[in-house]
């Protein structure tokens, strides 16, 4: 048999067939019209359809162009840069000037080395306001604010706002207690940060103190830690935690240490205005830190591991305070 008899159609068959994929004119008619993915003319679709004749663009409303979940026809949120510690970047000389004299709470600014003209003036009002100025290479401002025009300037920001120490003793007043405080110097790891003020609100502490260097600040991450805690408990950031300490001290305030060479804690006097002393996860309380505290508390270990982590150290020891007062 040859080829052209093998055909499953012949030629008249095939032409008068259906196509495959769908239905098509053959089989509806000639009134019917395919469905058209493209762009309409103004002709076909008249003054009724989605394109106007007259100015030769879609009246419909078009879907937000978005990109890992930010509305890129935002401004707000294309200026938005949430760097990977969970705080805010704010890049540009003028908006890091801004937010130095706005209400926000900003963590710490970085400025390239050598960058000049009005640098001075925002490393000016960021050493009164306290917070700490980084100078460092533009390829880590570059990487901090990538395709940002910063001007070599960049800004952290946190998007939770820190307390003053008179909200703290003002909290202790109100409850009728004698001032509770919980003091970290250092703890880096946001985890345990925000474990260590849910276990404060749940302790009936009145305030939480941590430094602005090297330790972690109040992010999202600790926010989700706290559980919601992290609303309702003072969290008060300092730039010099031994002088703090001596402020409270002046205060009547009676501060502790926690360290393993120290008195077990449930023989300690834990009565009366007191601030506990949490140290980093790794190293403890700092020596100066440690030498400025009026005593020493430790938590005894009989298992083969001979420390606790800084959140559960904290827990016990705000619980034991609990304890002594009744």
């Amino acid at each position: 048999m040859s080829k052209r008899d093998n055909k499953r159609f012949n030629d008249n068959e095939r032409k008068s067939a259906p196509k495959r994929g769908g239905k098509n004119r053959r089989d509806y008619g000639d009134s019917y019209e395919p469905k058209r993915s493209g762009r309409r003319s103004a002709a076909s679709s008249g003054s009724n359809g989605r394109r106007s004749s007259a100015s030769g663009k879609s009246s419909r409303q078009e879907r937000p162009r978005r990109v890992l979940g930010y509305d890129l026809d935002l401004k707000e949120e294309i200026n938005r840069n949430i760097g990977t510690d969970g705080l805010e970047v704010v890049a540009g000389r003028n908006p890091v000037t801004e937010a130095l004299s706005g209400d926000r709470d900003v963590e710490r600014v970085f400025i390239a080395d050598g960058a000049e003209g009005s640098v001075s003036k925002i490393v000016a009002i960021a050493r009164e306001q306290g917070v700490i100025v980084d100078f460092v290479p533009k390829e880590k401002i570059d990487a901090m604010a990538p395709g940002v025009k910063h001007q070599g300037v960049v800004a952290k920001v946190s998007e939770y706002s820190y307390a003053d120490m008179d909200e703290v003793f003002e909290r202790a007043e109100a409850s009728g207690e004698d001032p509770f405080i919980v003091i970290l110097d250092e703890v880096t790891d946001p985890h345990n940060l925000g474990a260590i003020i849910r276990t404060a609100e749940c302790a009936g502490a009145h305030g939480v103190i941590i430094p602005k260097r090297r330790a972690a600040s109040l992010t999202q991450t600790v926010a989700l830690s706290a559980a919601g805690a992290i609303e309702s408990m003072p969290v008060v950031q300092v730039t010099n935690l031994a002088r703090t300490i001596e402020e409270l001290k002046e205060k009547g305030i009676w501060v502790g240490a926690a360290d393993m060479d120290g008195e077990t804690y449930y023989n300690a006097n834990l009565t009366g205005p007191i601030a506990i002393v949490i140290g980093n996860e790794g190293k403890g309380v700092g020596r100066l830190v440690k030498e400025k505290c009026d005593f020493v508390l430790s938590i005894p270990m009989y298992g083969k591991i001979n420390s606790l982590n800084a959140s559960n150290a904290a827990a016990i020891l705000m619980y034991g305070i609990r304890r002594a007062r009744g």
